[in-house]
């Protein structure tokens, strides 16, 4: 294993110190930081991330500088609480992150226990498989979009898969059919179906888009926008010619629509 650190390994040191250092601070000067528990921490630490997520999609140096330093205090929160129950401290953190990577890049890192041929993807399956299964570990907690992807993304690591983009087109096709089923049967006691049948179909073109390399995420993304920029549209159009949005007809408003988009 090379001892060789980066250039600016250093000051990086220095820099985290200062983080677990502020923390640690906070925790015994300000009541509301000491009060803080995992727990209580949780709703705002997946803020957070979305909104670094928001950052990373804007592409602003400043606003992805600020957003990084609220992540980075809310892991420094969780490593000082778990100094403070004797549980895991910077050092074992960090330990285990380099034991992991050193694992899954022998090449790099001149470990001998796995062949330099295997993949990053191979190595992470093996790992999983041996401890628990193919798909575990995934936190119940991501959005379900990104939980979907992730589920067909680790079944397809093991074979599980179609070889092109027809099957899932195919599926989507399918489900579709199986949806109109539904809804032509729906009574009051059929909404449970439907839901499934919904949930079919959303998992079906999770996995097309996923055979066709499109993140669902941006695509769906980009749905939103472009529909939020052209109602926004439509509402102002109809503002110029008197019309009531919230009074107005489907035709009306369709019509206005269809205008939207031809500009």
């Amino acid at each position: 294993m090379s001892d060789t650190m980066p250039p600016n390994s250093r000051a990086t040191d220095a820099a985290l110190s200062r983080a677990l250092a502020l923390v640690r601070d906070l925790r015994a000067r300000c009541p509301w930081d000491h009060a803080q528990t995992r727990e209580t921490l949780r709703p705002y630490l997946v803020e957070e991330a979305l909104e670094l997520d928001q950052a990373l999609k804007d592409g602003e140096p400043v606003e992805l500088r600020d957003e990084l330093g609220d992540l980075l205090l809310h892991l420094a929160f969780q490593i000082v609480i778990g100094e403070e129950r004797r549980e895991i401290d910077a050092e074992t953190v960090t330990r285990a992150l380099e034991e992991k990577m050193w694992r899954r890049h022998p090449r790099l890192f001149g470990t001998a226990d796995r062949p330099d041929h295997e993949t990053w993807e191979r190595t992470k399956r093996r790992e999983r498989s041996a401890v628990s299964g193919t798909l575990r570990g995934l936190p119940s907690t991501l959005p379900p979009l990104l939980m979907a992807y992730r589920l067909q993304e680790r079944a397809a690591g093991v074979g599980f898969d179609w070889p092109d983009a027809t099957g899932p087109m195919e599926k989507v096709k399918e489900e579709i059919v199986e949806l109109e089923v539904e809804m032509r049967d729906a009574g009051s006691g059929m909404r449970d179906a439907l839901q499934d049948e919904i949930g079919d179909l959303l998992f079906a073109v999770v996995n097309l888009s996923r055979k066709l390399t499109i993140d669902p995420r941006a695509a769906l993304e980009r749905a939103n926008e472009k529909f939020t920029r052209r109602f926004e549209a439509v509402e102002r159009l109809a503002a110029e010619r008197g019309v009531e949005v919230g009074r107005a007809s489907l035709e009306e408003l369709d019509k206005l629509w269809e205008e939207v988009k031809r500009r």
